[in-house]
């Protein structure tokens, strides 16, 4: 938490410079990062690994129903991603990622990438090698991480408040184990399960706007104690409107 705080800190003193000196700073100049350092301001047109990594970050503001592909290429969903981002923090929102927009996301993350509010752990408390599911363990922790992403954008929109996670990946022992269903999303690392405050509607509801392609909550068969979320496979929350 000293660590995020001290590199938010540095961020906005960033910010603060390149306002007041007028200089026209490229991401390059933008502070160094544990996880990922940008060096480059991008915008629509781009392409590269660099857009995809700001993809991955922004994969939580795409707006309602839709889902943000993790391409590489700045096309007009990703500006409106980025867009959707800046407005959340209060940033000039123009759709151009440059230092503002990076700080702001080195300040959210953590030096292995995840968003400062969730973990590798509390997305798999399955095993510790995220092997044994659909993919490919690789696969499975990318997936995860991606999620979190999403859920970091929801967390925010519901006013920063904690969400609590009951399950992530699994295992197909460890699916089987819990009953789950053999081709649930649990065995490719983007499924989560959401218990707790807010409310199981009010999660299913705001997950609409974060790209969540698979929702299903409260009314839907043995969702009633939980609201699940994935990358794909269709909404059902009946109780909840969804």
């Amino acid at each position: 938490m000293i660590r995020r705080l001290g590199r938010f800190l540095a961020a906005l003193a960033l910010t603060a410079a390149t306002t007041v000196t007028g200089i026209t700073l490229t991401a390059g100049a933008a502070q160094a990062d544990g996880c990922y350092t940008w060096g480059r301001t991008l915008s629509q047109g781009a392409s590269g690994e660099d857009v995809r990594q700001l993809q991955i970050r922004v994969a939580g503001y795409p707006g309602y129903g839709a889902v943000l592909t993790l391409d590489g290429a700045y096309g007009p969903a990703t500006r409106s991603a980025v867009i959707r981002f800046q407005q959340a923090y209060g940033l000039p929102a123009d759709g151009i990622a440059g230092p503002q927009t990076f700080n702001r996301i080195y300040a959210l993350q953590d030096d292995d990438c995840t968003p400062a509010n969730f973990s590798y752990a509390e997305l798999n408390n399955c095993n510790s090698t995220w092997s044994g599911g659909a993919v490919a363990a690789s696969t499975a922790r990318a997936n995860a991480l991606v999620s979190m992403w999403k859920l970091q954008a929801l967390r925010h929109a519901l006013g920063d408040v904690p969400i609590a996670i009951s399950s992530g990946f699994r295992s197909t022992a460890c699916n089987s184990a819990v009953g789950g269903a053999s081709n649930s999303r649990h065995l490719y690392g983007d499924a989560v399960d959401l218990v707790g405050s807010p409310s199981l509607c009010r999660l299913a509801q705001q997950a609409r706007n974060h790209g969540f392609g698979q929702i299903l909550g409260p009314g839907y068969p043995d969702h009633n104690d939980h609201t699940h979320v994935a990358a794909v496979g269709g909404w059902s929350a009946p109780t909840c409107g969804v």
